[in-house]
């Protein structure tokens, strides 16, 4: 899965419809948000920092609740912007939600596993997890 990471409010502008996870690396105004929903319509899912997240206000987080959107938490770490515009999830990954889930492992204890092995927040591991049921 790749996500598109956006640095800075300009970069906006350049998003493609085919979108699907969005990093955010800039603390986004209620209006950032509307205009990257309405550009991206197969949007899933807004990636922020855990203190952008925190001071996102509740207007905007209704509004992509209403949306179908997922918020979800973290970092992109050791990400290069500069070499490529995506970050990518780890085929690796994929197999051993796979593999903890044929042994009987529920969400909760995948997402503990997954987030010591992957550096990778529980709110994305939660959403990768969701969208491998």
């Amino acid at each position: 899965m790749k996500i598109r990471v956006v640095s800075a409010k300009d970069e906006i502008e350049n998003l493609d419809e085919s979108e699907e996870i969005v990093h955010l690396a800039f603390r986004p105004s209620n209006t950032d948000i509307f205009t990257i929903v309405s550009k991206c319509p197969n949007l899933k899912a807004l990636h922020l920092p855990s203190s952008y997240k925190k001071t996102l206000s509740e207007s905007a987080k209704m509004f992509l609740e209403m949306q179908g959107v997922d918020l979800l938490e973290g970092d992109v770490w050791g990400h290069r912007k500069d070499i490529n515009e995506y970050s990518e999830v780890s085929r690796n990954v994929y197999k051993k939600i796979d593999e903890l889930k044929e042994k009987g492992m529920d969400e909760e204890e995948i997402v503990k596993k997954m987030e010591k092995e992957t550096n990778l927040s529980s709110d994305f591991i939660k959403f990768l997890v969701g969208q491998k049921a």
